[in-house]
């Protein structure tokens, strides 16, 4: 399999200043997805014996960049326990992509089914939704393969969640916000990841590798729609748009980068080693960052207002554009917090 690249967010540069290059951006990124595609079942070599998953591979052992890695607790229990915690973080964080994904998928079709004949947004997103059911497919057999019970989203979030495919026949422009208020905050920790070689398995990095590549060209999309869309928004429609933003941004951060509950249970992590890893300042500046790419967005499309400004800092996703937040130089921890 050709090994996918990490930068294909680099393909799409250009400004959408008039519908002539939105247009333009649109044929590039259709094009994208014929010439540079994957195959959950054609292009990973499941049946390699170097990607079997084994629940106690050394691999999967959280590293020093992970919140939950870095605790003394994480790092005094045996080797198998660490490596099947590792585990079964990576396979949460896949069972949750899917799971976004299939309310993703849904919301695509929405959203093209009521697309006028002629409309160029319609073929690519059946590009879209093609690669994110191959998505879907590698992330299940991967959760499929670790043995583990394995839940994703909570049972009350997953029923909360069933209303987001309908967002598109209220708002198309909100829904792409909750498009990227998915996409962005995995897409920062997937690439952090790599870049810091920090990923060991081969079917994880695999699978990861092709999720970047293709998910680089969705996220364009929707910025690139946002763009197009928003400043051509009535004033009270903005206005909505920009209270109701940090919100979803805030909730569905939270969602992809929080620990699992059944992990926490399952392993009888301690309270206040879940409170050390997660509720930190490091831990909480990595969701503002997370979001930063499309708070940035935001402020460029003239969305941010001192009133909804105070949303993004009570849901503590707010910087100033531009920046992101610089993250404590933490050492690992040397409490030791007692087992459950």
């Amino acid at each position: 399999m050709t090994k996918a690249p990490t930068d294909l967010a680099d393909e799409v540069r250009e400004q959408v200043k008039d519908r002539k290059s939105y247009l333009s951006v649109i044929d590039r990124l259709n094009k994208a997805s014929v010439d540079k595609h994957w195959e959950a079942y054609a292009d990973i070599p499941w049946d390699d014996p170097d990607f079997q998953v084994d629940r106690n591979d050394p691999r999967f052992v959280l590293p020093d960049f992970d919140r939950l890695g870095r605790t003394e607790w994480y790092r005094s229990q045996p080797p198998e326990i660490r490596s099947q915690i590792g585990l079964w973080r990576v396979a949460t964080a896949m069972k949750i992509g899917l799971q976004f994904e299939n309310l993703l998928k849904r919301g695509l079709l929405n959203f093209a089914y009521w697309l006028p004949n002629g409309r160029p947004e319609f073929r690519y997103v059946y590009h879209e939704t093609t690669e994110e059911c191959h998505h879907g497919m590698m992330f299940q057999e991967f959760v499929n393969r670790t043995k583990l019970p394995i839940k994703g989203m909570p049972r009350s979030l997953t029923v909360v969640a069933q209303a987001a495919p309908w967002i598109p026949l209220i708002s198309t422009e909100m829904f792409f916000i909750f498009v990227l208020g998915g996409e962005d905050p995995i897409d920062y920790v997937q690439r952090k990841s790599l870049k810091g070689g920090h990923i060991k398995h081969p079917l994880e990095e695999t699978i990861m590798r092709i999720h970047i590549a293709e998910e680089a060209r969705h996220i364009s999309f929707a910025r690139h729609y946002l763009k197009h869309r928003i400043p051509r928004m009535a004033k009270a429609r903005r206005r909505v748009l920009g209270i109701a933003t940090p919100i979803v941004l805030g909730v569905m951060a939270r969602i992809m980068l929080a620990p699992p509950g059944p992990m926490v249970r399952h392993f009888n992590i301690p309270k206040d080693v879940v409170r050390e890893a997660y509720q930190s300042p490091v831990a909480k500046a990595e969701i503002a960052n997370s979001v930063g790419k499309i708070r940035d967005l935001m402020a460029e499309l003239d969305v941010i207002t001192p009133l909804n400004k105070r949303i993004w800092k009570a849901f503590g996703i707010w910087d100033e554009p531009g920046r992101r937040r610089e993250l404590p130089d933490e050492k690992p921890s040397r409490r030791t917090a007692r087992t459950a």
